[in-house]
């Protein structure tokens, strides 16, 4: 079970995150030496797996995710892939530098039932010096059917 940031002075400083590379810091959140970012205890979701160029979050919807319909809310997908698209690009940040999301985009193509696993994968395309892009797609664990698919493209700025 990871240990979620439950207030900001949880979380590392950006002293600590700029002295090791993007792939070192999410290897230290999968490991729980990180804290895990409150969002995916909000969501229901855990970082499952970090390579390089290559973030899985596991995670289920659950009611509290659900649009007035009843339905999985268009969020939680665009969530799970912002997080798993732009984690991958993450991981070929070099020391020094930090990312974030310039744009992403979303289709989704089934609903997912309340309750069903799913893994959320984001693979990096390309990572250069001040620009990452990535795919993702949501896939139910237990069918491997596609529920979604996503694109990004990261800034990557280098602080020291």
């Amino acid at each position: 079970m990871p240990r979620y940031a439950q207030s900001a002075d949880d979380l590392l400083s950006s002293d600590d995150v700029l002295s090791m590379s993007g792939l070192e810091f999410m290897q230290g959140i999968r490991e729980g030496c990180h804290p895990a970012p409150p969002i995916g205890e909000t969501l229901g979701y855990t970082l499952h797996e970090i390579s390089d160029g290559r973030a899985v979050f596991r995670g289920a919807p659950e009611f509290k995710t659900t649009n007035p319909m009843g339905t999985v809310h268009g969020g939680w997908y665009g969530t799970l892939l912002d997080s798993a698209m732009a984690c991958a690009v993450m991981t070929k940040v070099p020391r020094g530098s930090v990312y974030t999301t310039l744009e992403y985009k979303i289709n989704i193509l089934r609903s997912i039932p309340l309750g069903m696993m799913i893994d959320c994968i984001g693979d990096v395309n390309h990572a250069g010096r001040s620009t990452g892009v990535a795919t993702g797609e949501i896939r139910g664990v237990d069918d491997g059917k596609l529920y979604a698919t996503g694109s990004t493209t990261c800034i990557i700025m280098k602080i020291r």
